[in-house]
């Protein structure tokens, strides 16, 4: 079980997150990258292991686009993938989060040209992470449905290059028709990882499963399914929400 943690939090919460056994997945921001010296990233790499913690990344988004048709924000994107690259290097993590910036409002028409600049930009994540071996999974943001995220995953054909299956953001935007087992019969298979949240539908409120709307039991009937090994990611935005989360998911971890 992984938890969501801002990278500069990472010391201050090592030890209730060893208590717990939850592992980090540690949110690199755009800033945080400027402003974080190598040797910081290496003292948090320290710190865990002699903690008996691992850890998986999620890779700055704000404002990113890896398949955008402005070469001047590719270039941006390209610039934080590549700094999020060299954190991974040193942090060694099992996994790595990244937002697709794709949606059909902005790239309806124009879906073939963001796939091409997605897919350049997401073999060079691969080639530089080839040393950790971690797995590059690409999250389902605005997504009403899975077409665009199995075409990069395919389109890559890299054994890891995955998709990080986001429940929350799935019941916010999925399209009428496409419920949790048309979405996991289409990508359940690619799936790597998984982000743990709930909401009722109308804002993402990033709530303790059974806090909102979303049908859990389907949700961990099919994850067990089709992706029995991907890493568990709870995204809570405060202590206590971390908290309902881990004592609510006890229910549902495997024995």
């Amino acid at each position: 079980m992984h938890a969501h943690v801002p990278f500069p939090q990472a010391l201050e919460h090592l030890d209730f997150m060893a208590a717990k056994n939850v592992h980090p997945e540690l949110f690199f921001s755009g800033d945080t990258l400027d402003g974080t010296l190598p040797e910081e990233i290496k003292s948090v790499a320290t710190a865990l292991a002699n903690s008996g913690l691992s850890c998986t990344i999620h890779a700055p988004f704000m404002d990113l686009n890896p398949g955008s048709e402005e070469v001047l924000i590719r270039e941006a994107t390209g610039r934080r993938f590549r700094q999020v690259c060299a954190a991974a290097l040193i942090l060694k993590p099992k996994s790595m989060v990244f937002h697709p910036g794709y949606d059909r409002w902005r790239y309806g028409e124009k879906q073939s040209s963001w796939l091409g600049h997605a897919v350049a930009t997401f073999r060079e994540v691969l080639e530089r992470t080839e040393p950790v071996g971690c797995t590059i999974a690409i999250e389902n943001i605005f997504e009403e449905e899975p077409a665009t995220l199995l075409a990069l995953i395919e389109s890559c054909n890299h054994p890891r290059l995955r998709h990080c299956f986001d429940v929350g953001h799935w019941n916010l935007f999925h399209a009428p028709g496409v419920g949790l087992e048309e979405w996991f019969a289409a990508l359940g298979v690619h799936i790597g990882e998984v982000h743990i949240h709930d909401n009722s539908g109308t804002r993402d409120d990033h709530a303790p499963v059974g806090e909102g709307e979303i049908d859990f039991k389907l949700y961990f009937k099919l994850l067990e399914q089709y992706a029995p090994a991907a890493v568990w990611t709870i995204e809570a935005h405060s202590r206590g929400c971390l908290e309902r989360a881990i004592e609510k998911l006890g229910k549902f971890i495997p024995a």
